[in-house]
């Protein structure tokens, strides 16, 4: 311990402790900077001692504000919806089932179009019940040969009788084609019935029993072989973006009826669709690794309008 020296005795008890002094920090060579951070009070001494100062900083950090805010802009755009993605031609043709040719713009306030109606993919072979457009064609003549009236000895061709048979025949054709149409359309159909249509279109539009006779295939390394695969006996529904593209027809219907009236207290209906979601992400990174770059991976991304958020951020909705 270092030595205690007593003071004077009137001083009453006072001592002197002896400290071995502290060695003065070494100066720094660099010159003094302004912290971006402020307290209350040096900011009201600032402003008061130097107002032109003040105001230049105040207007630098106004425009790195609103710059920031663009660039925060910008990248959420890009970045997209967890679940709605980017709008493309084929969502937006999901609502209709593919049988509306031009889009529905939005409307203001008053009921006028603020856009200009785009062309969307359509697909009127596509009918309800499951049904195709070349079979009813095919039914529908069929029952017409079958139903026509023929001539006999009693009604032979040209006759008044038989005239009046055939007109009769071609009316109640007239309304039977009219009744079968309404009953297939699409329209006239249920959510269920649009869900299966649209599920029939992902495949027609993403089944590799298509793309690949259109798709290049995936380039292949230095050494590496490409495999001879087997022709694909029919329609491919195991393929990832085939499972990707049905998922997604899934998460729009049911995030549009979650948006719908109450939907907000649908907890089964928020869970099923946070499972989809999870479900289409995992996809969505198994074809990354595996296909990121390719036709495939394009197609499918630009078809779908399948933005990062959907397979790159953690969704939490």
């Amino acid at each position: 311990m270092p030595p205690r020296i007593p003071g004077v005795q009137r001083l009453g008890t006072f001592s002197l402790c002896l400290r071995p002094a502290v060695k003065p920090s070494t100066p720094s060579l660099l010159p003094i900077t302004q912290t971006a951070s402020l307290s209350q009070k040096e900011k009201k001494r600032l402003a008061k001692q130097d107002p032109y100062r003040w105001a230049q900083m105040q207007q630098r950090k106004a425009a790195h504000v609103k710059r920031r805010g663009e660039i925060e802009a910008i990248r959420e755009t890009q970045l997209g919806d967890p679940i709605r993605g980017l709008p493309t031609p084929f969502i937006e043709s999901l609502s209709s089932a593919g049988q509306a040719p031009l889009s529905k713009p939005p409307l203001d306030e008053d009921g006028n179009p603020l856009d200009e109606p785009h062309e969307l993919p359509t697909s009127p072979h596509v009918l309800n019940n499951l049904i195709h457009k070349a079979e009813l064609d095919f039914a529908i003549e069929n029952a017409y040969t079958l139903t026509r009236p023929l001539p006999s000895d009693l009604v032979p061709t040209g006759s008044e009788e038989y005239e009046k048979q055939v007109r009769l025949h071609e009316q109640h054709h007239a309304k039977a084609v009219e009744a079968l149409e309404r009953i297939t359309h699409i329209d006239n159909g249920s959510a269920k019935d649009r869900l299966h249509a649209n599920i029939r279109r992902c495949v027609e539009t993403f089944g590799r029993h298509e793309t690949d006779l259109v798709l290049r295939a995936k380039a292949l390394s230095r050494g590496q072989e490409r495999e001879e695969r087997p022709v694909r006996g029919g329609p491919d529904t195991g393929s990832s973006e085939v499972q990707i593209a049905i998922l997604t027809t899934k998460i729009q219907a049911l995030a549009n009826e979650l948006e719908r009236g109450r939907g907000y207290k649908d907890k089964v209906g928020k869970r099923d669709l946070r499972l989809m979601l999870h479900r289409r992400q995992r996809l969505l990174r198994y074809m990354d690794r595996k296909e990121r770059g390719s036709d495939r991976w394009k197609h499918m991304i630009e078809t779908l309008g399948l933005s990062p958020a959907t397979w790159k951020e953690q969704i939490t909705t």
